[in-house]
């Protein structure tokens, strides 16, 4: 039996073998009933495409990496699912590479995948006060680069974030309309681009309020949830704040547990918000307050935005920094 490739396909249906190849590349510019021929044909006689050597030809590995600071946080496992939506359905694999915030663990992987093992990279970074000049090494025409949620302003590539100055503001501003004077603001890293955004819309409301702000109460804690628990016991008891705004989510699970272990109630004697993206924020006992990032629309216009570039597509140059807007849930830990 004669070998079955493109060739012979083509001239079996006495059709071009580049009709034939763009059939099995699901290209859009081939007609759907001549598609349908070429595949029913190629069934018929039990011919399979090498994708992988043709990935290998156009030198392309049609798989792109996924970056992110960590995994347990369902925020970015969120993101990561909107993005390997958008990959699949363009033909590309994802590799997902969690940095733990170690900023050699981010220089490595990087570093590593420049050499063609992906096409393109969706990240999220460790933090601006780290060396990452490492990047200014990078061929990002070789291998283009979106940065999504935490980023590096100085670095001159697209970047996908979220209205967090305001979403804090607006977070802060509703516990002061419910009466609230003294606000705690949890934050595990000030020097991050989110953690800097949303500490700046916390001050703001203050002031717009005429409240003084208290750096007793801007707390730094840790992705510890024993560390945590014994910072924000402290805070507690010797501060006394009447609410928490907390701009990560496990920070307010750690209010949660304090609370239950001091005996205090919510909202009676402590308001809670916090950044969230989990569902069952609102299966919490009270259901939590939360600022909710579209996490999935993230993941989904940062691949976009990154195949796109694969594509060779013309990018507006006036949209380097893309922002979304959250949404300010009101739940029971926050009502007066």
């Amino acid at each position: 039996m004669s070998k079955v490739d493109i060739i012979s396909i083509a001239k079996a249906l006495n059709l071009s073998k580049s009709t034939v190849s763009r059939a099995f590349q699901e290209k859009s510019d081939i007609n759907p009933n001549t598609r349908n021929r070429i595949l029913a044909y190629a069934n018929e006689v039990n011919y399979r495409p090498n994708h992988y050597a043709s990935n290998l030809r156009e030198q392309k590995s049609k798989t792109i990496a996924v970056v992110v600071p960590e995994l347990e946080n369902n925020y970015f496992t969120q993101i990561i699912k909107g993005a390997e939506k958008i990959a699949k359905q363009e033909g590309y694999h994802i590799l997902i590479y969690a940095t733990d915030d170690d900023i050699n663990k981010e220089r490595e992987f990087i570093t590593s995948i420049s050499n063609g093992k992906v096409d393109g990279v969706l990240m999220s970074v460790v933090g601006e006060r780290d060396n990452h000049s490492y990047l200014h090494n990078i061929d990002l025409k070789k291998m283009p680069i979106v940065f999504f949620d935490r980023v590096y302003d100085d670095i001159d590539i697209t970047k996908i974030v979220t209205d967090d100055y305001q979403s804090s503001f607006d977070a802060t501003e509703h516990l002061i309309l419910g009466g609230c004077k003294s606000i705690a603001y949890l934050v595990v890293d000030k020097d991050h681009s989110i953690g800097k955004e949303r500490a700046l819309g916390y001050k703001d409301a203050l002031k717009k309020h005429k409240i003084a702000i208290q750096e007793d109460l801007i707390v730094d804690c840790s992705n510890s949830y024993d560390e945590n628990f014994k910072i924000l016991k402290e805070l507690l008891i010797n501060h006394k704040p009447d609410a928490v705004f907390s701009s990560v989510e496990r920070l307010a699970f750690s209010t949660y547990f304090v609370c239950n272990d001091l005996g205090l109630k919510i909202p009676k004697d402590l308001k809670v918000v916090a950044f969230s993206s989990l569902q069952i924020a609102e299966l919490l006992s009270p259901p939590l307050s939360t600022v909710t990032q579209p996490a999935e629309q993230i993941g989904q216009k940062a691949a976009k935005l990154l195949l796109n570039t694969l594509k060779g597509e013309p990018q507006d140059v006036d949209a380097k920094t893309i922002i979304l807007k959250s949404e300010l849930r009101i739940r029971k830990s926050s009502q007066f």
